[in-house]
């Protein structure tokens, strides 16, 4: 009796074995679905160098109407908590946008952006507060007067300029990955739709191509071990895109 125990004990034990060993990357992909939050946990550290300049072609069209450059200065505190800082400078015709902006090292979520806008004779300034724990954006402009706006959510909150470095830092870019931006006015799904080659005035490039659902926003970035932003669609108001012209590291 206490030997056919110990066959029935055993047969259990390789039939639970079997079972794991089949069903396991299913509870897996159930358990860690992606998600906003979990594609920022896979993000990939300094991908984005201290040093990288960015600089672009502002475009109407087929028509070059400015530019805009993107530099990441260093890496510092903002109230104790350590922080990228970068700015991103875009200058058309009779308007100029300068943004400062720091955000999280690892997900380049923003914490705060500084914004000092000039449209011919009209200055503006907008301070964007990231309450990314409680999913809290504050916005205060100021120009003849100022106003406060608060925007609450239910996610991390995405800056559109930091969106194609937030996208560019995840680790697993396969075809068909996919997660959610969530901006303060709308969200939308950004998949990987294909692997393409790409012309642009800095030269050719392999690239992946990601599309959003509702479509506005594409984005093309190098696959390589740098991860460029090269063209840039949808994410700025006045509907132009963005193409790489240049692009350097300098020494720290």
């Amino acid at each position: 009796m206490h030997a056919r125990r110990v066959r029935l004990l055993f047969l259990l034990l390789i039939t639970v074995l079997i079972f794991a060993c089949f069903k396991l990357p299913y509870f897996q992909n159930v358990l860690f679905k992606d998600t906003a939050e979990e594609a920022a946990e896979q993000a990939v550290e300094d991908i984005a160098c201290v040093g990288e300049k960015i600089v672009y072609n502002v475009m109407l069209g087929n028509l070059s109407i400015g530019s805009s450059e993107y530099r990441f200065l260093k890496k510092t505190e903002l109230n104790g908590r350590p922080v990228n800082l970068i700015t991103f400078y875009t200058k058309l015709a009779r308007f100029s946008d300068r943004e400062t902006i720091y955000s999280d090292p690892k997900t380049f979520l923003p914490f705060l952006v500084e914004r000092k806008i000039s449209k011919l004779i009209k200055q503006e300034r907008i301070r964007e507060e990231y309450d990314q724990e409680n999913f809290v954006l504050t916005i205060i402009r100021k120009r003849w007067n100022t106003k406060k706006t608060v925007i609450k959510k239910d996610k991390p909150i995405h800056n559109p300029v930091l969106l194609p470095y937030f996208v560019r830092n995840n680790a697993n870019l396969n075809l068909g990955w996919t997660f959610e931006v969530n901006f303060p006015k709308r969200e939308y799904k950004i998949e990987l739709k294909s692997i393409e080659d790409v012309k642009v005035p800095a030269g050719e490039f392999k690239a992946y191509y990601f599309e959003s659902e509702p479509p506005q926003i594409k984005i093309w970035i190098s696959k390589d071990a740098r991860r460029i932003p090269l063209k840039i669609e949808g994410t700025g108001v006045l509907g132009y895109k963005l193409v790489m012209k240049e692009y350097s590291i300098e020494a720290e």
